[in-house]
């Protein structure tokens, strides 16, 4: 068959199906894309032919990575977008995206558009040229952020290319970012490709089975522990292991901490769910953490805020025990590795211990930690703080009132901390955070993306005034194509988490508020300095997107704003101020951030010293 490569290659994606548990759906639903000169005459073109394969006009190419990874955590993993840039500055805007999929273990298709493989005409508009070589480009920056990359410099190249990528972005163990640099003379030559290459091909998910040893040892191991605890995180969900997790806990009576990515795992109201665990963890789950003899990792990759940068776990005969698909996550922590679906290995691992029970009396210091901590939920969503309302209770407003089965959708800031502590999730899917790569700017498109996942629900963004000025352009593309959000916009001025972090190394703030200069300077985060705000209406920007605004002042305004948005058709956004300086506290938690070690300001002298003191506490498990 006689075709461009470019068509060639959109062709081969609409006949890529993925299949688990019985269940077939096209791996990709369609592709996001800006058009330059380095794509508009190649994958365009094929776009433009193949009305099938749905095209999505997005304005911003981090953006539409985002989207994408959205989409697929949204359908575990099964289902993903592919992404299509010009050269440039359209290629590179979509790395920060690449890193964030690929940190965060989610399958997103890359294809930039790349310089001529033909050298004659060079350096071509946009080109970065190099002395050393050139077989270079700018898309050689995704090479790290990717899981596989290419540059395809012969349009019989995709014949091998193509399936090596849908390897990699169907692999549960493997997954992320696939990079496909194509340069822009060779998605537009023909070439005869063969009819086999188009068939349709589906991509069977396994559920890898742990091997028999390695599940007997954990039996073992998990029989002689006195205090085990269960920490959860995103693999549990992406392999649909919720019920096998809920089965298991009840049985052997081992509590649970929720990674940010794990947390809905189970439902807010079990007895034995203590929340989240490590640095954003609960006054529940971070002491069990403290004291316990076992930890039974399931699909978690334990970054820095799961384990308190290595603080948590402070029982000196501590035992690790993970279940992870991916070899390298299992073997964390020098523990016992369990390689394989968390599903199967749940239900595996829950026969080998039939008729096992952790004792009465450990379960019933774990439901009264569950007990003491929904009482402290309760507390700060009833705080009633004024002028301006304080975070805590507005999470607890959007919780309360949205529907049990809406997503909520965050990513950076000082929110995700809060919600990780206070949020109910009453589903798997009811809590999405992006907090592998936490970036601004992440939330927007990334919502777009769980909308169009799940278009039956509400999907709730909840963001700061730093992250909505990061990345906003996408409130444009969701209005175009029809998908509602509602977008709470938490306005404290400047970056609040930074802020708050910058006070506790005794830096006072610095460069974290959105306000004039003095003396030109950029004065310290205080609270009750007299400073000169900027004069930013961010009500006004999000009218001017097209978006439906409501402004609240008081707690009553917020929550008639949450109803009356339910009746909005379009994107809507609620704007709130919130006090800057009342912060939901920490529970027997902290984050390794270095703090100077010489400096003129006693404030920072004192950090230093609390952080030395910190610091001798974290334990080396690799």
């Amino acid at each position: 068959m006689r075709m461009t490569m470019a068509q060639a290659v959109i062709r081969f994606l609409k006949n890529q199906y993925t299949e688990r548990d019985g269940v077939e759906q096209p791996l990709f639903a369609g592709c996001f894309g800006i058009f330059g000169h380095g794509c508009v005459a190649g994958i365009g073109q094929a776009l433009q032919q193949n009305p099938d394969f749905r095209y999505y006009q997005i304005r911003n190419e981090q953006a539409m990575v985002h989207a994408a990874a959205g989409y697929a955590k949204m359908k575990n993993r099964m289902q993903t977008f592919a992404c299509v840039s010009s050269i440039g500055p359209g290629a590179t805007n979509m790395v920060t995206g690449a890193a964030g999929a690929t940190v965060n273990r989610l399958p997103v298709l890359l294809m930039p558009g790349d310089i001529f493989a033909r050298r004659n005409v060079a350096p071509v508009l946009q080109q970065l040229e190099s002395g050393q070589t050139q077989d270079i480009s700018v898309n050689d920056c995704f090479k790290p952020v990717s899981r596989y990359w290419d540059r395809i410099n012969r349009a019989d190249q995709i014949l091998c290319a193509l399936p090596e990528a849908m390897r990699v972005l169907t692999s549960p163990a493997d997954t992320g970012a696939v990079t496909l640099a194509l340069p822009q003379d060779v998605q537009a030559e023909a070439y005869d490709y063969p009819e086999d290459f188009f068939k349709k091909r589906v991509w069977h998910i396994p559920r890898t089975r742990a091997d028999r040893a390695a599940l007997a040892r954990a039996a073992e191991w998990i029989r002689a522990a006195k205090r085990p605890l269960i920490v959860a995180g995103g693999g549990v969900i992406y392999s649909d292991a919720c019920d096998a997790l809920r089965a298991f806990v009840e049985a052997a009576g081992i509590p649970v901490g929720e990674t940010m990515a794990g947390k809905g795992s189970l439902r807010y109201d079990h007895p034995l769910n203590l929340g989240a665990v490590g640095v954003t963890g609960t006054s529940a789950a971070n002491p069990m953490a403290r004291d316990a003899d076992l930890v039974i990792g399931v699909g978690t990759r334990y970054s820095d805020f799961t384990t308190a940068s290595k603080t948590a776990f402070q029982n000196p005969d501590v035992r690790f025990v993970n279940i992870n698909a991916a070899e390298f996550d299992a073997n964390k922590h020098c523990a016992l590795p369990v390689v394989g679906d968390a599903r199967a290995a749940l239900e595996e691992l829950g026969g080998l211990l039939a008729g096992h029970c952790t004792a009465a009396e450990y379960q019933a210091e774990a439901r009264a930690l569950h007990d003491a901590w929904e009482a402290e939920v309760d507390r700060i969503y009833a705080i009633r703080n004024t002028p301006l309302t304080s975070q805590g209770e507005l999470v607890g407003a959007v919780n309360e009132l949205s529907k049990p089965e809406s997503i909520m959708v965050c990513a950076s800031g000082s929110l995700p901390g809060d919600l990780h502590k206070l949020w109910r999730s009453r589903h798997p899917k009811n809590y999405h955070l992006e907090y592998g790569y936490s970036c601004m700017g992440y939330e927007i498109a990334g919502g777009l993306g769980v909308k169009m996942a799940a278009p039956d629900r509400d999907v709730y963004i909840m963001q700061g005034d730093g992250g909505y000025l990061m990345l906003n352009a996408e409130i444009v593309t969701s209005i175009q194509e029809g998908f509602k959000l509602t977008i709470i916009i938490f306005d404290n001025f400047g970056y609040k988490s930074i802020g708050s972090l910058s006070r506790s190394l005794g830096q006072e703030g610095f460069g974290t508020r959105y306000v004039y200069p003095k003396d030109g300077m950029l004065p310290s985060d205080a609270a009750g300095e007299n400073v000169e705000v900027l004069p930013v209406d961010l009500a006004a920007n999000a009218r001017s997107l097209g978006a439906h605004v409501i402004e609240c002042k008081t707690y009553d305004d917020f929550t008639a704003a949450i109803k009356a948005a339910e009746a909005v058709e379009r994107t809507t956004v609620i704007y709130v101020q919130n006090d800057r300086y009342v912060n939901v506290p920490g529970y027997d938690s902290w984050w390794d951030v270095p703090v100077a070690e010489v400096s003129e300001m006693e404030s920072v002298r004192a950090a230093r010293k609390a952080w030395e003191e910190m610091r001798a506490k974290e334990r080396y498990y690799l």
